[in-house]
């Protein structure tokens, strides 16, 4: 078997041709195989309580699966270049984050044997989709993508070692950590069991919230059905995870319908222009996005007329929220800013996972070089300490709802002016102490989807400060940081 990279940056190329993986960027069936491997890793002790402290995947879904889908195109790009740097960015993402379980036990998300557990049921995962879809994979097509794989781990861990060499010893190798390693994790039933039910909509089907929830009450419990069934059986019974009648034949079914999709014409399926189109913001400025508002105002009023010729008791208001609420003047309560915004892991409290989260995305959209990233990082850290200082009042190390409301002016103090002027200045790139329409564009329009509306076409150090205080305080819905923080 040729086996890939297993030493320093300086060896072989990553690829030597175009990586079989890249085959499965558009393919239905990924989406499928991509929840189960979630799932899987989850399930690590190590994984899991790393998920449960850091990630946004409870609050933020729809995001977190539009970072991993572009993380993973960058790792398997043609260019080394954008590898060598994609790899370098998820190592300082994931060095920061180390701590201990509910049982005490201590947790490293740059642990090499855990990260090469990710690796494995990202590969495992795949090869089974083929299988349960009927397009099973040769041996030696199997032998070349498990090279990538540990091409990938050597990519971010310097060697593949911790990855048998031999594509039979992995499937021992595999066995055995589902044996005896993994666990019904908190995480893992989050996922299950209250993700698939509470799945927030993406940020294009915000506005249609008796839609999507009608939806989801169908999809969610057969989604979660059709990835237990597809788990391995060994963790299935060891976790205690019940199994729907007909669920294999559901899963299967599942896994069949999605292989089909092989028929189409090869253009018909972008998996990253899909995911995009769903990450726009309703009122963004985006085609796309002025279609499915149509579409949905047209809907609205359907549905209005419908309420007007069949009037219902329940249909009305006994409390209507009059016109000078904090809704019309286009501001957020503190219960829904905190809940949006600021919880970003979704745990009820504001903590340093939460800021770091922000810290996180606003790095990732604007593909900061580790200088400028390094610099973000420090700015809210040292929001975070101011915060802790002025609003933990019980000393628990954060900050509840409760906190947050009583004391919302402290959000605005001089450390997160640093945070502002940290982002203006790597908008600023030609350091002329404006924003200019180029610029403006570039972060906005690129990374955010949206416009602001500026007058002269400048933006200077003063009104970008003061626009991401605004919102960052709680004071202004409907800025440019929306679809960055608040959308799902």
């Amino acid at each position: 078997m040729t086996t890939g990279t297993t030493g320093t940056a300086d060896e072989t190329p990553l690829f030597a041709s175009e990586p079989q993986f890249r085959a499965f960027f558009d393919d239905p069936r990924w989406a499928l195989a991509i929840i189960r491997a979630t799932v899987l890793e989850a399930a690590h002790p190590q994984v899991g309580a790393a998920l449960a402290d850091n990630s946004t995947f409870v609050a933020h879904p729809w995001r977190r699966l539009r970072n991993t889908f572009l993380s993973m195109r960058r790792m398997f790009d043609a260019d080394p270049a954008v590898r060598e740097r994609e790899a370098a960015r998820l190592n300082r993402l994931h060095a920061p984050m180390s701590g201990s379980d509910a049982r005490g036990r201590s947790y490293d998300a740059m642990d090499r044997a855990t990260r090469a557990w990710v690796v494995a049921t990202l590969y495992e995962s795949a090869v089974t989709m083929c299988r349960l879809s009927g397009q099973p994979l040769d041996q030696g097509t199997m032998e070349r993508m498990y090279a990538e794989y540990r091409d990938f781990l050597a990519a971010l861990d310097g060697d593949a070692g911790e990855l048998p060499e031999d594509l039979n010893d992995f499937w021992r190798y595999f066995d055995r950590v589902v044996e005896d390693e993994l666990e019904n994790t908190e995480a893992a039933r989050i996922i299950l069991y209250r993700l698939f039910d509470h799945l927030p909509a993406p940020a294009l089907l915000g506005g249609a919230p008796t839609l999507w929830a009608a939806g989801r009450a169908v999809v969610g419990p057969l989604l979660g059905a059709i990835t237990v069934a597809s788990l391995p059986e060994p963790y299935r019974r060891k976790a205690g995870l019940p199994e729907m009648p007909g669920a294999p034949t559901l899963m299967q079914g599942a896994y069949l319908a999605a292989g089909l999709t092989r028929f189409l014409p090869e253009d018909w399926i972008d998996a990253e222009s899909i995911i995009e189109t769903l990450s726009l913001s309703p009122d963004s400025d985006d085609p796309r996005a002025r279609t499915a508002t149509t579409l949905r105002a047209r809907m609205k009023r359907a549905s209005a007329l419908l309420r007007l010729l069949t009037p219902l008791s329940g249909d009305t208001d006994p409390n209507p929220v009059p016109a000078t609420s904090e809704a019309a003047e286009g501001r957020r309560s503190a219960e829904e800013f905190f809940r949006q915004v600021l919880d970003q892991t979704g745990d009820g409290h504001l903590d340093w996972p939460d800021l770091a989260a922000m810290a996180r995305e606003l790095a990732t959209r604007l593909d900061l070089d580790e200088p400028e990233e390094t610099r973000l990082y420090d700015a809210f850290a040292a929001w975070w300490r101011e915060l802790q200082a002025a609003l933990d009042t019980d000393g628990d190390g954060r900050v509840s709802a409760d906190e947050y409301a009583a004391a919302v002016p402290s959000l605005a103090g001089p450390a997160l002016i640093r945070v502002a002027e940290v982002l203006f200045d790597v908008t600023d790139k030609d350091g002329s102490g404006t924003v200019d329409a180029d610029e403006h564009r570039a972060l906005f329009r690129t990374a955010f989807h949206r416009d602001l509306t500026i007058t002269d076409g400048t933006y200077d150090r003063s009104a970008f400060v003061g626009d991401f205080l605004s919102f960052m305080s709680g004071r202004r819905r409907n800025t440019a940081y929306d679809p960055l923080l608040a959308d799902a």
